[in-house]
């Protein structure tokens, strides 16, 4: 499958530029974070597990030791079920990082058994969506300080299998379906890339883009709670029938799509749209509805409890100052 897809050509450099990617101790975030390191970023590795997180960090040093120009790797704990853990993450990291210019999305879970957080919220809604939602507005002023920077959000192409509902976000009436909330989830991906670019657009700031995209079907671990969410072996079918049919990429490929929207000057100008193997293409028709990604974003705000003022002021070197997120 790898030699049909879409590959970033890109060959810009990095250096000097701070990249946050959530989930790189595995999978296609790891694969990100080794090209983005091998760019000369400084790549922070914002993980739950700090001890797989390690192993990846020292993993991928041993696949570069003799590469030139490679930059740097911190790992720093991010738990994006938890809504503390974001918070304590972004005044960790704000507080000592200075050249923040990218912020990638991609963690995720997948096929989970029904449940709740510690917030209230269900388990791929808060951890697919909510999660990022609130580091990257905690985040965006820096962002925009440092710009230009890019916010990609990893969705899936599945987001379109079912409508994400707005009025019932949670699962509070409906029956749960694991493979639904999944869907859902990636859906509120979508939909809030778009919403935050229409933001950003609104307040005349130019200087931060937005990326939402579907990096293919990839063997990766986010298929460990299949068994739970199907039957007994559907990990197993997921990735070896799937492989055999050359229907899976490999993680590097993979990631590809993520890396293209996080470096290539191709899509620099372009804001809030949708990808697939490198090029911009449609996304579900609820994902191309302004109101509807307008609506998420305001039941977003509202369940992170969070006031955007943006009263910024503009100075007479472009930069945007005094952009608040406080909580209601």
């Amino acid at each position: 499958m790898d030699y049909l897809s879409g590959w970033c050509k890109s060959q810009n450099r990095l250096e000097g530029s701070t990249i946050i990617v959530t989930g790189s101790n595995t999978g296609i975030g790891k694969e990100t974070a080794l090209d983005l390191y091998k760019r000369g970023a400084r790549v922070i590795m914002a993980c739950r597990n700090l001890k797989k997180a390690e192993a990846a960090k020292e993993d991928i040093e041993k696949l570069t030791k003799i590469a030139q120009g490679t930059g740097e790797l911190v790992v720093e704990e991010l738990d994006l079920c938890s809504l503390d853990s974001v918070r304590s993450f972004c005044a960790r990291v704000t507080a000592r990082e200075r050249s923040i210019r990218g912020v990638v999305c991609n963690a995720g879970v997948m096929m989970c058994r029904e449940g709740r957080t510690r917030d209230g919220f269900e388990t791929h809604l808060a951890s697919n969506h909510l999660g990022h939602a609130l580091l990257t507005l905690l985040l965006l002023p820096i962002l925009i300080q440092n710009g230009p920077s890019r916010i990609v959000f990893v969705s899936s192409i599945i987001h379109a299998l079912y409508e994400l509902d707005l009025d019932d976000l949670n699962f509070d009436r409906k029956p749960y379906n694991a493979f639904e909330a999944y869907c859902r989830s990636k859906a509120a991906n979508v939909l809030f890339a778009r919403a935050l670019a229409d933001k950003l657009k609104e307040q005349n700031i130019t200087n931060v883009t937005t990326y939402s995209l579907h990096p293919g079907v990839i063997r990766t671990e986010i298929s460990r709670h299949f068994d739970e969410g199907f039957f007994y072996s559907a990990s197993f079918l997921f990735n070896i029938v799937l492989g055999w049919l050359r229907l899976i990429k490999s993680p590097q490929c993979g990631a590809q799509t993520t890396i293209y929207c996080a470096v290539d000057d191709a899509c620099a100008e372009e804001n809030g749209l949708y990808y697939s193997d490198c090029a911009v293409t449609r996304p579900s028709k609820q994902c191309q509805d302004s109101a509807q990604a307008n609506r998420l974003w305001d039941l977003t705000i509202q369940a992170l409890k969070l006031n955007v003022d943006y009263n910024k002021a503009l100075d007479i070197k472009g930069q945007y100052n005094n952009l608040k997120l406080n909580k209601l």
